[in-house]
């Protein structure tokens, strides 16, 4: 069978199981996903197995180790994987929720209620504990998803396709809801893009040369961010105390993730008293500083910033630093610079809280917090399936209810239209 003809197969069984899903009650769904979280640690050694092939192949690519830590599934990932699908089996159900109710005048109720986008395609790199977040939160917002991962991650993603099918049919859902495309190959991606017929929507989540790709070649409505250029910006009026665990935390905690700092602005104010000790700091968790001439003043061994740094998405030990002169200075840096991800202020001065929490335009916005809070499980979505940064029809996180759209539901008694 050609590539084309699996690809095209496995869209038109995803659709026929999203059909089936419209039908499935909550009880159904949530006993789907408990059993998941079970399989899971039950056959946690098998999972482990095929994933050192995909570390190992890694490895001998020369991935990073940032990079590295994203692909790999030890115990205690495995274990947060199946307290994920448990979590998500907890929360309420979007299907079927009535968000509005009117009567007009000529006596109709018209009503708005939460529907499933239907099939996804979910398109994503490296971190196969997605594979899990996607399908759970597909599920349980009443979705099929076809999930197309990255060639590092190939073996993880098929063991653990295979056992979230498998507990789909032993609680009498059917199998094609999750659906793992079996080839590692480019063209898989762009057939999938095709589908326009059988899949609603495309999500990709990923590197920003994958999101322009999938952008690029789509039939399909395509939701996306294509990178985390996330700030922190340390105001003069801060506690510099906090704001070093703040900035400490939203670079090196997880580099490699989308929503970690990638660029440090300092109120110049602020700047002898703040930045000397957090660039030391910084320098000895091994990361490599990138400074604006103010900066390269107080730690002249730092590499000088280019014009490319400001817009960069390191993913790594790598930050940008700036010093501005003031508030506004930061904010239009992150205008011009900023991806519409994360940004963080960091003050004690309420005026300067509120104008940063109106003026930044970010999926995000946050006041004396660490930027890693962008994330659906930290902000009491649950999982989440990526952070859109375009602002059509979710901005920010995609919880379940952004896994839904809504349609109109009219109640008569014989109108008809004059």
């Amino acid at each position: 069978m050609s590539l084309e003809s699996t690809i095209k197969d496995m869209t038109r069984a995803g659709k026929a199981a999203s059909r089936e899903l419209r039908k499935v009650s909550r009880a159904s769904k949530d006993a789907a996903l408990r059993l998941m979280a079970d399989r899971l640690i039950q056959r946690g050694k098998e999972i482990r197995k095929e994933n050192e092939k995909d570390l190992v192949l890694a490895k001998e690519q020369g991935m990073s180790p940032a990079m590295l830590d994203r692909l790999a599934l030890d115990a205690k990932t495995l274990h947060s994987m199946a307290e994920a699908l448990r979590e998500v089996a907890t929360l309420p159900d979007p299907v079927g929720e009535v968000t509005g109710m009117w009567k007009r005048p000529n006596g109709l109720q018209v009503g708005r209620v939460r529907i499933p986008l239907g099939v996804i395609g979910f398109i994503y790199e490296s971190r196969p504990n997605v594979t899990v977040d996607a399908a759970s939160l597909c599920l349980k917002a009443g979705n099929a998803v076809i999930l197309k991962g990255g060639s590092e991650a190939i073996r993880s993603n098929l063991i653990l396709g295979q056992i979230l099918g498998q507990a789909l049919k032993e609680t009498g859902l059917p199998p094609a809801a999750i659906q793992v495309i079996p080839t590692t190959e480019r063209e898989a991606t762009r057939i999938l893009l095709q589908q326009e017929e059988d899949v609603d929507v495309i999500i990709p989540r990923g590197g920003e040369g994958l999101i322009r790709f999938v952008t690029d070649h789509s039939r399909v409505p395509v939701l996306r961010h294509y990178k985390g250029v996330c700030h922190v910006y340390v105001d003069e009026f801060a506690d510099l105390a906090m704001a070093s665990e703040i900035c400490f935390n939203a670079k090196v905690q997880r580099p490699a993730v989308c929503n970690a700092m990638e660029t440090l602005l300092v109120h110049e104010k602020a700047a002898n008293a703040f930045l000397p000790a957090m660039l030391k700091r910084f320098r000895d968790a091994g990361v490599e500083i990138r400074g604006c001439l103010k900066t390269l003043a107080l730690m002249p061994e730092a590499r000088p910033a280019e014009p490319e740094d400001w817009p960069a998405e390191f993913l790594d030990l790598i930050l940008a630093v700036r010093v501005v002169k003031d508030l506004e200075e930061a904010l239009d840096h992150i205008e011009t610079y900023g991806s519409n991800h994360t940004e963080a202020i960091v003050t004690n001065n309420y005026d300067r809280a509120r104008r940063f929490l109106e003026e930044v335009n970010s999926s995000v916005v946050l006041v004396n917090a660490s930027t890693r809070f962008n994330d659906g499980n930290q902000l009491g979505l649950g999982a989440e399936i990526g952070i859109n940064t375009s602002k059509l029809h979710a901005f920010g996180p995609m919880g379940l209810a952004e896994l839904t759209t809504q349609k109109f539901i009219v109640y008569g008694s014989g109108q008809i239209r004059t």
